[in-house]
């Protein structure tokens, strides 16, 4: 899989998982400490996110960060 097909991927699945604990990406970026711009890019994949950001992003999901990767 490509680097790019893999980021459309995770970001999708990102946000799916955002949308089912009904937040918002401003929501989502509030709770780790982020922009809004940053949730928007890695939900469309523009973006290659640290394992500490996908932490964060985890932790205020409340989600086990295995569920990022399941596609």
């Amino acid at each position: 899989m490509e680097k790019t097909v893999f980021a459309k991927k995770l970001g999708k699945q990102i946000a799916i998982l955002r949308r089912e604990k009904e937040f918002t990406q401003v929501e989502l970026a509030k709770q780790c400490k982020q922009r809004k711009q940053n949730i928007n890019r890695l939900e469309s994949g523009g973006v290659n996110p640290s394992a500490f950001f996908l932490y964060k992003i985890a932790k205020a999901l409340d989600v086990p960060i295995e569920k990022f990767f399941d596609f």
